[in-house]
């Protein structure tokens, strides 16, 4: 690849990304798959004004040697120093920039239910930490290829050869191949907020899907709710964009408030295994019913996390005709593909999705209709004959997707 191209990208992840304060804390999460682009990337994050940046190495299939050999009790366990560096965290509020590039399949023939049960005993400790930090920081999503993942994207292509397929396609799903990345994401953002502002002058109550496939589902909407999308700003008035690439615009439905069965258009890939081909049933704003041709276990497994992983946290909604379902290309990753499609989420709410979220505790806003979870997992609903139907406070009702894409 170009290097100059993406260096372009590793500014795009500094400045647009988590948009790093001028002496803030950066930690960067990456695999060992892309070293010398994480070299570029903690440079520009240096030039961008950041006082110290840590990077924290991973290697899949470590972890998997992990989850093989170590007692659940010891999977399970936080360290003393882990619970530290969480409090160091809250403390600091550093910036977080994820850099993923693991095999959609990198952990099959694993033990799920073992491997489950030790990730559920690890929120237990950590998820007051996260909870006490969330909407006070910058945070990014971004990714390079693996080399696992791209034989996975495009298996009939040499290694390196599909490597370079691979960054290529990341580059142009997340606007960073063209001269200025940084600018381009500036008009970008600002088609999103418009969308944005249309939906949340329509005073909608409720979202009804329907498609050919068999999708017929409503799901009702907080009333003080906003639809979000694109860059969102920390509590301190901070911009950043906490996932490239996007297209998505998204909120936080009423949990408790969802009828009827979607059925998913493209695999999703959980806890290191892919799960194909399903559909999931709601009734009583929760899921009483998944079915699926791969991996259905894991599925039932996921909604079984807690009380709220069988209740939604999110809808999001993105044209058929998105620059990353036009590709063609189906990326394994959800970061990707459910920036191709329609998605919803089951699991944790956005609690600044709520007016004035930030005068009101997780008790309130809990009450007010946002779901509380460990897991917060996204798959795709979209398709090209899919119809959305917005109901307002006074039965209205507005097209909001004509044959996959937007109607407005």
């Amino acid at each position: 690849m170009n290097k100059l191209q993406l260096k372009r990208y590793a500014k795009l992840l500094a400045k647009v990304g988590v948009n790093v304060k001028k002496g803030q804390w950066v930690i960067v999460y990456a695999s060992l798959d892309q070293p010398e682009f994480v070299e570029w990337t903690v440079e520009e994050l240096y030039r961008a004004g950041a006082g110290k940046v840590t990077v924290q190495w991973s290697h899949q299939p470590v972890g998997k040697l992990a989850y093989k050999y170590e007692k659940e009790e010891t999977l399970a366990s936080v360290m003393d120093w882990e619970v530290a560096r969480m409090q160091a965290y809250v403390k600091e509020l550093p910036a977080m920039l994820h850099i993923i590039s693991e095999d959609p399949d990198g952990l099959a023939g694993v033990d799920q239910e073992k491997l489950t049960r030790a990730r559920i005993g690890r929120m237990k400790v950590l998820k007051p930490y996260n909870d006490e930090m969330e909407n006070k920081y910058q945070w990014c999503i971004a990714a390079v290829p693996g080399k696992a993942w791209a034989k996975k994207v495009f298996p009939s292509m040499q290694v390196n050869r599909a490597v370079e397929a691979l960054w290529d396609a990341i580059l142009k799903a997340s606007r960073a191949d063209g001269s200025d990345p940084v600018r381009e994401w500036a008009r970008h953002n600002d088609e999103i907020g418009g969308r944005c502002d249309y939906l949340n002058r329509l005073g909608l109550v409720s979202l009804e899907y329907k498609a050919g496939n068999g999708t017929d589902f409503k799901v009702g909407l907080i009333p003080n709710a906003v639809f979000m999308g694109g860059g969102e700003n920390t509590l301190k008035g901070r911009y950043f964009n906490p996932n490239i690439p996007t297209e998505e615009i998204f909120t936080s439905p009423k949990a408790g408030e969802a009828e009827g069965i979607v059925y998913a258009t493209k695999p999703l890939s959980y806890q290191g295994e892919l799960i194909e081909d399903f559909s999931v049933r709601f009734e009583g704003g929760k899921v009483v019913e998944v079915k699926a041709k791969k991996n259905q276990h894991l599925l039932e497994k996921m909604i079984a996390m807690d009380e709220g992983a069988a209740m939604l946290g999110e809808c999001a909604l993105i044209a058929d005709d998105s620059p990353i379902n036009n590709a063609g290309i189906l990326f394994y990753n959800t970061l990707f593909d459910e920036n191709a499609s329609c998605h919803l989420a089951l699991g944790r709410g956005f609690t600044n999705c709520v007016k004035g979220f930030e005068d009101m505790t997780q008790e309130e806003l809990h009450a007010a209709g946002i779901n509380d979870s460990m897991i917060h997992v996204d798959f795709m609903i979209g398709c090209k004959d899919m119809e959305i139907t917005g109901v307002t406070e006074k039965g209205e009702r507005v097209a909001i997707f004509k044959n996959g894409n937007w109607a407005f």
